[in-house]
């Protein structure tokens, strides 16, 4: 689906920001966004491009109170000739329906919202940094629309996607983090929503990770809401151990969300020759491999950061460290491949990138 999305242009263009290296994350939006809007009877409609500008919101809009909305994340890249790629975008709206289905929300045509993201970003290709690591960071989402006070699923909806010009995720170099685990809080069970890219999902999470800031620790690792043992995901990442020389995640279950960048790695460790494991990791387990020296690494991997080593892993009164608390070989050689792939530093032997004239 290549024909044109109607566009009005800004007539009162941003002024762009002069320095690249101090861009941060999510803060700067660029000139333009998409809208469609959903009519029950009629579909998904009236797909535009119009200037980036507040959305005007009637307070009983159902999604102030009901929390029914969906999100995904993904980013365009600036290559060393100046052509721009994207990073297995359909997967993301693949998995944007999965997210749908889930919370009532009506599914989108994937090819089509792939053309929207490319036509965006073509518009606004302008405002995609070129420093080294900066990307433009492509977020698309749905709430529900209604002016209506009662739970039920909404009968209208927008689907949106904004841009921002990001900094490098790693200024000051790939350092690994310090992480501890969450033994009071749970983020999400099997028959949940733990497998969406919903909003809800996010706030349920803000509690543990402040708690976590106040300690001294980056990140919070998440384990079952059932037994409060197995190991899920850390932070928003998923999160990944190299155990006796295998490359060892939880398997999905339903309450872990299925990332694309964990997909890619997993597909990456395929050609690279790493033996992977997908299984049910218990924090007891882990904290008897690592006392006996079996695991050499921990990093989570995810959109925003691609792979972020883990140093140290705080549970109970017990402290793991990896690695001599270093980024590991395997972690850094994930990190140099995706990366690698994304900005079109190297070969894509899968198809994974979309690249824009």
């Amino acid at each position: 689906m290549n024909h044109p999305i109607p566009v009005i242009r800004t007539l009162t263009p941003k002024a762009k920001p002069a320095d690249e290296s101090r861009l941060g994350f999510g803060q700067i939006f660029t000139d333009h966004m998409f809208i469609m809007d959903y009519i029950e009877g009629e579909g998904w409609i009236n797909a535009r491009i119009e200037p980036y500008a507040p959305i005007p919101m009637d307070p009983s809009t159902m999604v102030f109170h009901y929390g029914q909305s969906v999100f995904e994340g993904l980013k365009a890249y600036r290559k060393a000739d100046g052509s721009v790629n994207l990073f297995r975008p359909r997967l993301n709206f693949e998995r944007m329906n999965a997210s749908n289905d889930r919370m009532a929300i009506p599914r989108v045509d994937e090819d089509f919202c792939v053309e929207a993201v490319r036509q965006l970003v073509r518009l606004d290709a302008d405002w995609i940094p070129s420093a080294a690591d900066t990307s433009l960071y492509i977020r698309p989402f749905i709430f529900a629309a209604d002016p209506f006070l009662g739970v039920r699923p909404a009968h209208t909806y927008h689907f949106l996607v904004i841009l921002s010009p990001s900094g490098a995720y790693y200024p000051q170099g790939l350092n690994p983090i310090s992480v501890f685990v969450e033994d009071e809080y749970v983020r999400a069970v099997k028959g949940g929503t733990g497998f969406t890219k919903c909003s809800g999902n996010y706030a349920a999470s803000l509690l543990s990770q402040a708690n976590a800031y106040r300690t001294g620790y980056v990140q919070v690792l998440w384990l079952d809401g059932i037994h409060r043992s197995f190991i899920e995901e850390v932070g928003s990442m998923n999160v990944f151990f190299v155990i006796d020389g295998k490359l060892v995640t939880p398997m999905i279950n339903g309450s872990i969300l299925p990332g694309i960048t964990r997909r890619s790695v997993l597909e990456t460790a395929i050609d690279m020759g790493i033996e992977i494991e997908e299984r049910m990791i218990a924090i007891e387990e882990l904290a008897e491999l690592s006392a006996a020296g079996r695991v050499s690494e921990m990093f989570g991997s995810g959109t925003a950061a691609v792979i972020s080593p883990v140093g140290t892993l705080k549970w109970q009164d017990c402290t793991m460290t990896f690695n001599a608390g270093k980024i590991g070989p395997v972690s850094q050689r994930m990190y140099d491949t995706i990366t690698g792939i994304q900005y079109g530093r190297l070969q894509d032997p899968h198809g994974w990138v979309v690249t824009l004239a």
